[in-house]
C-alpha cells in the first residue's frame, strides 16, 4: 500500500506518513477537538438529556434542527436553546460564543412564542393561570432577547394596565397582592433593558405606584418594588422627577426608614438620593430643610447605623450617597466670593474681632478714625488675616470663599472659649512662631472640602460613608472646629514658623485622612484619634511605611538586603545551637499512657555530641553533662525528620491519630540504624531544636519561627543601617563614574 504521504513536501511527508503507520499498526490516537468544538448537554422535559457537539460554525437554528429530530419534536423553528442554571437567559448568534464546555442547555420555545403565550396567559381570566405567568415573566424579563420580543408586543401597556386598574381592596387576599409583586417585577426588569423610554409612562401610573408607598401598611415585596419603580423613573427622567415630586411625601419616606426590614430602608434611602439629586439648585436647600426638620439624620443614626444588624453593601453606598448630597449643598458658599462693599458681610469680620478682643467693635464710635484704624490693623493681623488693613480681601479666592468665614463665625459663636484661647495664644507667641488663625482657618476649609469632595457627584462604586458625620446637625462646621484645633496643635508641636506653613498643612491633611480612614463612630472617636497622630506619630509612620513599601522594592536596597540577610540568618544560626547546648526536658509519651517521666537532652559546647538521659522529675534549670548517661556524635546523625516521617508515628497506636502530638513530633537518625525520638513540649521548642539540628547538618532552617526571626531583625539592622538617609530621595540607578582624566601628569606642589 502506497502513503500518500510520500511528497516532496518534506514536512507535511513525515506528518502523514507517520500517521499512516500508525493506522496499518492499530494505533488510533484521536485528535484533540477544534476551538469551534463545544461538547454540551441539552435537556428537555420527560426525555434524556442529549450530548452533543455544537459546532460554532453552523448556524444556530440547524443545531435546534438537530436536537429536535433527536426527539422527533416537529416545527424546530419554534424552539430555541437557553441556559438550564438560574439565569435561564436565552442563547442568540450574538451570545452562542459564550458557551463553554460541559455547559447544560435547555430546549425551550422561542422568545417569540413564550411572548406571545405569556400575554395570552396574563389577560385570561383563570387567577392560578394569571399568577403563574407573571412568576415566569419575572423570571424571564432579565433576558434582553425575551424583553425586546415582549415589549415588541405592547407587553408594558398591558402591565401598566394592570397596575393602573388595581383597586383598594387588592391587597386584601395573599394571591391578588403576590401577583401584584410579581407584575411590579417583571416591568422593572423589562424597563432597565432601556428599550423603552421612561417618558411613556402615564400619570396614571404613577399616581398607583406613589399610592402603595404612601399607604401606612402594605406588602413589603410591592413596597419595595414601588421604591425602586419610582427611584428609576426619577433618576431617568426630569418631568418623571416632577410628577414623583408632587405624588411622595417626605415624611412618608422617612417613616420607611423606622421599619426593620433593611431592604425597605434601603430603597427608601435610594429614593429620598434620587429626589435630591434631580432637584433643582434652588430647591435643594428646601428639601434639605424639611429633611432636618424631619430629623432625617437622627432617624438613621437610630434605626440603620445603630441598629443591630450589620450594613450591607448597597445601604453603605446609598449612605455615602446621602452624605456627599448633603456636603454638596455647601458647594454655594464654598463658590462665593465675598463682596468687599458688602456690609453685612463685613459686619462678620467685625464679630469676630469683638468675640476674641472684646473690643469696641463699632465704626461709628467717637474714637478717632485714625486711630480706629490702626487699633483693626493691629487686631486683623493678631487674627492671623494675610491683608491686614482689608481681611475682605481674604475671602474672594473660590474656594473656599463665603465658607471659609461661615467656619470661623461658627467656630467664634458655639465654641467661643476654643476660639479666644486659640488667637490669643497665636497672638502672644513671638512673631515668627504664631499660627495665624485666618489663613490657617481659610487654607484648611479648603482642605477638608477637598478632602469631602464637596462639589462632586456620588462615585456609583463607593460606599465609603461616614457614620461620624450623621451625630450632628452641624456636622462640616463642628469637623472644622476639631480640625483647626488639631492644626493649632500640630504647628505648636512642628515649632512651625510662617516658612512651614505648607509643611504643617500637609501633616494636618495625613492626620485628618488617616483618622478618617478608621471609620470613627462619633465626632468625639475622631477627636482622639486624630490627637493620637501627632507629628512624631505621623514621622514614625511614614518611615515605616517608606521602609515597607516602596524604598525595600528599589535596587539600592534589594541589594542591600540581600548582602544582609546572610549576617542575620548566622545570627539566628547561633541563637538555636546556643539553645541547644542549654537543653530541654522533655516527657516521656508511651503508646499506652502519658507519663510523668522525663528525659533531657542538651548539645555538647563544641557542638560535636548530643548528650542524653532520663530523668525522675522536670529539671527547674539546666542538666549537668555528667547527669546524662547516653550521647550521639554528630558525625553519626543520617537525618532528621518530623511529623508523620518519625519512627514512633508509624507505629499503630494512638499517638498515630493524635494530629497535636504528630505537629510536635521529631526522630534523629543515627548509625547504626537507630532513631532518637523526640515529641516537643511546644510549638517554640520544636522550632527551635529542628532548626538546631538542621544547622548542624548544614541544612537550611525552614521553620515559621526562623522566617518571623528573618523579617524582624532583617527590618531592624535595614533601618538602623538607613538611619542616616531619613528624608533623602534613594536613586533608583547608582551615579554614573566619570571619565578618565585625559593625563594623569599632575603632582601637588608644596612649598
Amino acid at each position: 500500500m502506497e502513503c500518500a504521504g510520500l511528497t516532496t513536501d518534506v514536512p507535511r511527508c513525515w506528518c502523514i506518513h507517520w500517521s499512516c503507520l500508525r493506522a496499518q499498526a492499530g494505533l488510533f490516537v484521536p485528535m484533540p477537538p477544534p476551538s469551534d468544538i463545544v461538547k454540551v448537554a441539552i435537556e428537555w422535559p420527560g426525555a434524556n438529556a442529549q450530548l452533543i457537539e455544537i459546532d460554532q460554525k453552523k448556524p444556530l437554528i440547524a443545531i435546534i434542527r438537530e436536537v429536535c429530530d433527536g426527539w422527533s419534536l416537529p416545527n424546530p423553528e419554534h424552539y430555541t436553546l437557553r441556559y438550564a442554571d438560574g439565569t435561564q437567559l436565552y442563547i442568540t448568534e450574538k451570545t452562542r460564543n459564550e458557551i463553554k464546555n460541559g455547559t447544560i442547555l435547555r430546549l425551550a420555545i422561542s422568545p417569540t412564542r413564550a411572548a406571545r403565550q405569556l400575554l395570552e396567559r396574563i389577560q385570561s381570566s383563570g387567577l392560578d393561570s394569571r399568577l403563574d405567568a407573571l412568576k415566569e415573566l419575572a423570571k424571564l424579563s432579565a433576558d434582553a432577547t425575551f424583553a425586546t420580543e415582549f415589549i415588541n408586543m405592547e407587553g408594558i401597556f398591558i402591565l401598566t394596565l394592570l397596575v393602573e386598574s388595581g383597586t383598594n381592596n387588592l391587597l386584601d387576599k395573599f394571591s391578588f397582592g403576590e401577583m401584584l409583586a410579581f407584575t411590579l417585577t417583571a416591568f422593572l426588569e423589562l424597563m432597565d433593558h432601556g428599550i423603552v423610554s421612561w417618558d411613556m409612562i402615564s400619570t396614571a401610573f404613577i399616581k398607583q405606584i406613589a399610592s402603595y408607598v404612601n399607604q401606612t401598611s402594605v406588602d413589603a415585596s410591592i413596597l419595595q418594588r414601588s421604591l425602586a419603580i419610582l427611584e428609576s423613573m426619577v433618576l431617568n427622567s426630569q418631568s418623571l422627577y416632577k410628577k414623583v415630586a408632587e405624588e411622595i411625601t417626605v415624611g412618608q419616606l422617612i417613616a420607611h426608614l423606622q421599619v426593620s426590614n433593611q431592604e425597605i430602608q434601603t430603597y427608601a434611602i435610594a429614593l429620598i438620593n434620587a429626589l435630591f439629586l434631580k432637584a433643582p439648585e434652588e430647591r435643594r436647600q428646601e428639601m434639605s430643610n424639611i429633611l432636618a426638620q424631619k430629623q432625617l439624620r437622627s432617624i438613621i443614626l437610630n434605626h440603620i447605623i445603630r441598629g443591630n444588624r450589620p450594613i450591607k453593601t448597597e445601604m453603605a453606598h446609598q449612605l455615602y450617597v446621602l452624605q456627599v448630597l448633603t456636603f454638596n449643598l455647601l458647594e454655594e458658599r464654598m463658590m462665593t466670593k465675598m463682596d468687599p462693599q458688602d456690609q453685612t458681610q463685613r459686619d462678620i469680620i467685625f464679630e469676630l474681632r469683638r468675640v476674641a478682643f472684646d473690643a469696641e467693635s463699632d465704626p461709628n464710635s467717637s474714637t478717632n478714625l485714625e486711630k480706629r484704624k490702626a487699633m483693626y490693623t493691629r487686631d486683623y493681623k493678631m487674627l492671623g488675616f494675610v491683608n491686614h488693613v482689608n481681611p475682605a480681601m481674604d475671602f474672594t479666592q473660590t474656594p473656599p470663599g463665603m465658607l471659609a468665614l461661615d467656619n470661623m463665625l461658627y467656630l467664634a459663636k458655639v465654641h467661643q472659649d476654643t476660639y479666644i484661647r486659640i488667637v490669643l495664644e497665636n497672638s502672644s507667641r513671638e512673631d515668627k512662631h504664631e499660627c495665624p488663625f485666618g489663613r490657617s482657618s481659610i487654607e484648611l476649609t479648603k482642605m477638608l472640602c477637598e478632602i469631602l469632595q464637596v462639589g462632586e457627584l456620588p462615585n456609583e462604586g463607593c460606599n465609603e460613608y461616614h457614620p461620624m458625620f450623621f451625630t450632628h446637625d452641624r456636622a462640616f462646621e463642628e469637623f472644622f472646629c476639631i480640625c483647626i484645633q488639631l492644626l493649632n496643635k500640630t504647628w505648636k508641636e512642628m515649632r512651625a514658623t510662617s516658612e512651614d506653613f505648607n509643611k504643617v498643612m500637609q501633616v494636618v491633611r495625613e492626620q485628618i485622612t488617616r483618622s478618617l480612614s478608621t471609620k470613627p463612630n462619633s465626632l468625639d472617636q475622631f477627636k482622639s484619634k486624630a490627637r493620637c497622630l501627632s507629628y512624631s506619630e505621623i514621622l514614625r509612620l511614614r518611615q515605616s511605611e517608606r521602609m515597607s513599601q516602596d524604598d525595600f522594592q528599589s535596587p539600592p536596597i534589594v541589594e542591600l538586603r540581600e548582602k544582609i540577610q546572610p549576617e542575620v540568618m548566622e545570627l539566628i544560626k547561633q541563637q538555636r545551637l546556643n539553645r541547644l547546648c542549654e537543653g530541654t526536658s522533655f516527657r516521656k509519651i508511651s503508646n499506652r499512657r502519658r507519663q510523668d517521666k522525663f528525659w533531657y537532652c542538651r548539645l555538647s559546647l563544641n557542638h560535636k555530641v548530643l548528650h542524653y538521659g532520663d530523668l525522675d522529675e522536670n529539671p527547674q534549670g539546666e542538666v549537668a553533662f555528667e547527669s546524662l548517661q547516653e550521647k550521639i556524635p554528630v558525625v553519626d546523625i543520617k537525618a532528621v525528620v518530623t511529623g508523620k516521617d518519625c519512627p514512633h508515628m508509624r507505629e499503630k497506636s494512638a499517638l498515630k491519630q493524635n494530629k497535636e502530638v504528630q505537629e510536635l513530633a521529631f526522630s534523629i537518625l543515627h548509625d547504626p540504624d537507630e532513631a532518637l525520638n523526640f515529641i516537643a513540649p511546644n510549638k517554640y521548642e520544636y522550632c527551635i531544636w529542628t532548626d538546631g539540628l538542621n544547622a548542624l547538618l548544614g541544612k537550611e532552617m525552614t521553620s515559621e519561627l526562623t522566617k518571623n526571626d528573618l523579617d524582624t531583625l532583617l527590618s531592624m539592622e535595614m533601618k538602623l543601617r538607613l538611619l542616616d538617609l531619613e528624608n533623602i530621595q534613594i536613586p533608583e540607578t547608582p551615579p554614573p563614574i566619570p571619565k578618565e582624566p585625559s593625563s594623569y601628569d599632575f603632582v601637588y606642589h608644596y612649598g
